[in-house]
């Protein structure tokens, strides 16, 4: 523990003047004195995106996650919007949410820590199932009325009544962009050339017309927490669209059980043809790796390209 403590993203939680703010905002929420014990501090830095911990007075535990920077304020605003509205449209289960407090240099969430399990058959199914019953509410556009963030992408909703128009001009065109303008995809490379060569067969790849679905929008597996109650969803980057394109992000990551395609698929069917587009789907994700984590992410890219080519 005394090594994990001196971990920046640690430090950042714990200074003097957050710290206070922390344990005033659960003493606040609990109706008692809340104070951090330094051996209930756990860094989850290799679970986010941003400096986050876990925080215990051996007690009662806090999840804590840092937004640095001049959007860190509405960041974390439209996370806590869009997992309001996950909740709301579809019973689904989000973290409880203790304060959103103002630091200095960025933003603060602090929420109830969620006690994990270790997955076993079932949670997986439940991790399927609450992945379609996001799924079960509708829209009348692709997109949503406001934008929102892919970990600290900027990312346009703006609606559509077109869904591979809708995922060309806002998903796939912004991050080729971002990556060829990042330097870490040269035009050189002809990679660019083969992503844009699939804009004139958008329509095709998109597959069958569906009716806008709410998606969670960062669906990897890490953000669909298993509990003994039950998943509850995290991180999200909501919007309306095509449903498969959480399917795809479930394993994105790493691999994930089937259980947890069966489990989706007692609720509802996934289509067999989900599984040819699944890396078209992931086209996005792919160049965003490349734009923020460099060219060695380009072979991984080439390679979900080479189906549609």
């Amino acid at each position: 523990m005394a090594e994990q403590l001196q971990d920046q993203s640690v430090e950042h939680l714990l200074g003097a003047v957050i710290r206070k703010a922390i344990e005033q905002s659960v003493s606040d929420h609990l109706g008692r004195t809340w104070r951090i014990d330094p051996k209930g501090v756990r860094d989850m830095i290799d679970f986010a995106s941003h400096p986050a911990a876990i925080l215990s007075d051996n007690s009662y535990s806090v999840f804590v996650k840092l937004y640095k920077g001049n959007l860190a304020h509405d960041q974390f605003t439209r996370e806590l919007a869009g997992l309001r509205l996950l909740t709301e449209r579809s019973g689904v289960r989000t973290p409880v949410v203790i304060a959103h407090l103002q630091v200095k240099g960025g933003s603060l969430g602090v929420m109830e820590a969620v006690q994990m399990v270790e997955r076993q058959p079932l949670h997986w199914r439940q991790m399927g199932e609450a992945l379609a019953r996001v799924h079960s509410a509708k829209w009348d556009r692709y997109g949503f009325d406001t934008y929102c963030y892919w970990g600290s992408l900027y990312v346009d909703n703006t609606p559509s009544n077109d869904w591979p128009e809708f995922f060309w001009a806002h998903r796939i065109a912004p991050r080729l962009k971002a990556a060829v303008d990042s330097g870490n995809l040269p035009l050189a490379l002809g990679v660019a050339q083969q992503v844009d060569s699939l804009e004139p067969r958008i329509q095709d790849l998109c597959g069958q017309k569906l009716e806008p679905t709410l998606l969670h929008g960062d669906a990897q597996q890490n953000n669909i927490l298993s509990t003994a109650d039950g998943p509850i969803l995290i991180d999200s980057a909501i919007y309306y669209g095509h449903p498969e394109v959480d399917l795809a992000f479930v394993d994105f990551f790493a691999p994930v059980s089937d259980e947890l395609f069966r489990g989706y698929e007692a609720v509802t069917p996934i289509d067999p043809g989900f599984y040819q587009r699944r890396d078209f789907w992931r086209l996005p994700a792919l160049l965003a790796m490349v734009e923020l984590d460099g060219p060695r992410n380009v072979p991984r890219l080439v390679e979900a390209l080479r189906r549609y080519i």
